[in-house]
């Protein structure tokens, strides 16, 4: 049987990632670690934390949120920042949630369009997928959107992935990323996956994320009281996911990203204690090459 873990990705506030006194080898090394935008920071808070997560020895990843931006002038200046002084070559480019945006970019591929990020040696670019629907925008709208993202990185350069919120029904997760190919869309996806916490905790996220359908799966399988009151196993989530991926290395799912609801030490342990990480090598192989999936 083969026991190959799917490879991990991991998201963090920038707060965490600027004062954590646990995040110094706390993953391993070169492990993407995504930085959240949700408008509260600045651009030069984003930029050291981008460049403390560069100095320990991850590969950072900050958002940027299209419908929270505000001129290109700001962008550009962001970008050039994140490179120059965070080591910054991977991103992810978002819509932002805005109902009304916040200044010039409605959208990711207006974002993208600027050239900003080849100009400045951003290398790879995630964008965002939805297993589960959007209520903005149609199906069709949304494959459509991911074929012009794809045709955007044929034509730049870029390579292009997509990252997904998280979800709670593994088997959705994995069929929708895998029917993906059949529409013609072939970047590799890393599907959204909340780590080990409280119940009562994922609850709460699901519904400030506007996590939709797989919510309300999560909820008739977690209804009783005394389930209400223990800690959520990531494990029946991701084992779907984990299965198409072995089922087929170079298809579309190739990683999983971890929302840590429960704090970074306890996702890290359990990504360590499940073989997606191995934090006691300092060269490690799924880091690697998960930095070119």
């Amino acid at each position: 049987m083969n026991d190959t873990r799917i490879p991990a990705s991991i998201e963090i506030a920038p707060k965490q990632a600027l004062e954590s006194a646990d995040l110094p080898g706390l993953f391993p090394a070169g492990t993407r670690v995504y930085i959240t935008d949700v408008g509260s920071d600045s651009s030069p808070v984003l930029v050291r934390a981008a460049a403390r997560v560069h100095d320990l020895g991850y590969r950072p990843v900050p958002h940027f949120a299209s419908r929270r931006l505000t001129t290109r002038a700001a962008l550009e200046d962001r970008i050039r920042a994140m490179t120059d002084e965070a080591g910054v070559t991977d991103v992810l480019v978002i819509g932002g949630g805005l109902e009304r945006p916040a200044g010039e970019f409605t959208s990711t591929m207006e974002v993208l369009e600027t050239g900003f990020f080849d100009k400045y040696g951003v290398t790879d670019i995630g964008i965002a997928g939805h297993p589960e629907g959007s209520p903005d925008f149609s199906g069709q709208v949304a494959l459509e959107a991911l074929r012009l993202k794809k045709n955007f990185g044929e034509r730049t350069g870029a390579r292009m992935r997509i990252v997904t919120q998280f979800g709670f029904d593994g088997d959705k997760f994995a069929t929708w990323a895998q029917g993906l190919r059949a529409a013609g869309i072939d970047m590799p996806v890393h599907l959204g996956v909340a780590g080990p916490a409280k119940v009562t905790t994922l609850i709460k996220f699901a519904a400030m994320c506007g996590v939709g359908n797989s919510l309300s799966f999560f909820k008739r399988n977690t209804r009783s009281i005394a389930t209400l009151a223990t800690s959520h196993s990531p494990e029946g989530v991701v084992g779907p996911i984990e299965a198409a991926w072995r089922a087929n290395p170079t298809g579309n799912v190739r990683q999983i990203h971890v929302f840590p609801f429960g704090g970074i030490k306890k996702a890290a342990e359990w990504l360590a204690q499940r073989g997606s990480w191995d934090i006691k090598t300092s060269t490690y192989p799924h880091a690697e090459q998960g930095a070119q999936q």
